[in-house]
């Protein structure tokens, strides 16, 4: 096995002593030109990198930041990520993602990785914000930051979306175009979003004088394609069945819109259709989607902001001059010929 190159090895070949080879990498200015670029040729042709675990134990902090998700499968959080890894790479942070695919035992292995690299901080969606799992990373003293996820009696920031109002745009949009008998596919009823989407869809049934029971809920496991394609399987078996159909996310609303397809079910004629999350896929759908748009990554960038700002606040004595915040953003309804008025 190859020997791994150290700063030594790069002094050596460059002539120079380690404490200019140093200087090279962390203060190039203060360096001549013609023995900088000695120094740089040895590191190109040794193939020297940098050991950031050595440079984290000098500085006392790191340079990374953790980030962990649900599902990765789902276009959303690839979407949260993306705004994240901008907000820390002009912070000249690196993101460490990882997958817990809503498995408790995954998502705790994860957090033990993250206090074992005492990482930056931690962008943090967690199956359950008032689960164990939460609770002992807090120990540990490592920032974090809720993303779409709030826990009431949490001191920590977090960044969501208004999924009240945004169940409420959907269904108030349905409402409008006609339609008085509407099923919800909600996914797991556990998440909080869900709930609040159904919330939303509820409140927006009232301002139109109807009662709870124009909306049919068909509850799934998960919140995939194959879910959305079970649910619309289920739809088409109800005898009396609804003219509009509410999904709880894009994925499970493609997964529906599949299922009417190979049945030969019109949308929007015979079933308007409405997702959540106005994923890259809504709009290249074989009937476009109408969507609740969240914008992931401008959450995934502001939960990022305010890790940074809690991190730079640190001192020696504790966090100051930081407040925690949460921060709620607005949904927004993008209207495509899935849920068109039938003419």
């Amino acid at each position: 096995m190859a020997q791994s190159v150290g700063i030594k090895d790069v002094a050596r070949a460059a002539g120079v002593s380690v404490g200019t080879v140093s200087n090279v990498i962390n203060r190039p200015e203060a360096v001549a030109s013609e023995t900088r670029a000695r120094v740089l040729s040895a590191i190109d042709r040794l193939g020297y990198v940098r050991s950031e675990s050595a440079r984290q134990l000098r500085a006392g902090r790191s340079r990374i930041m953790g980030l962990l998700v649900l599902d990765m499968g789902n276009p959303f959080f690839v979407d949260v990520a993306r705004g994240a890894e901008r907000a820390a790479r002009e912070a000249g942070l690196g993101v460490m993602v990882c997958n817990s695919a809503r498995s408790p035992a995954e998502e705790a292995d994860y957090l033990a990785l993250f206090a074992e690299q005492r990482v930056r901080g931690v962008l943090l969606t967690p199956a359950d914000a008032t689960g164990p799992n939460v609770q002992a990373f807090r120990r540990h003293g490592i920032p974090f930051v809720l993303v779409d996820r709030v826990a009431e009696g949490a001191t920590e920031c977090s960044v969501r979306v208004d999924d009240t109002a945004g169940g409420a745009l959907a269904v108030r949009h349905l409402v409008d175009a006609g339609h008085r008998s509407l099923a919800f596919v909600s996914g797991p009823p556990a998440l909080g979003q869900v709930r609040d989407r159904r919330t939303g869809a509820l409140n927006a049934l009232a301002e139109a004088g109807l009662g709870s029971e124009a909306l049919r809920e068909l509850p799934t496991e998960r919140l995939d394609v194959p879910a959305g394609r079970d649910a619309g399987a289920r739809l088409l078996g109800l005898a009396d069945r609804p003219t509009a159909v509410f999904c709880a996310n894009d994925l499970l609303a493609l997964g529906v819109l599949q299922a009417m397809y190979a049945a030969g079910v019109r949308v929007p004629e015979d079933l308007a259709i409405v997702g959540y999350d106005d994923i890259e896929f809504a709009a290249a759908a074989a009937v476009p989607l109408t969507s609740v748009r969240q914008p992931a990554v401008t959450m995934g960038a502001l939960a990022a902001e305010l890790l940074l700002e809690e991190t730079e606040a640190e001192t020696e004595s504790g966090r100051r001059g930081h407040e925690h915040r949460r921060v709620v953003l607005q949904p927004k309804l993008v209207v495509r010929r899935s849920s068109l008025p039938r003419g």
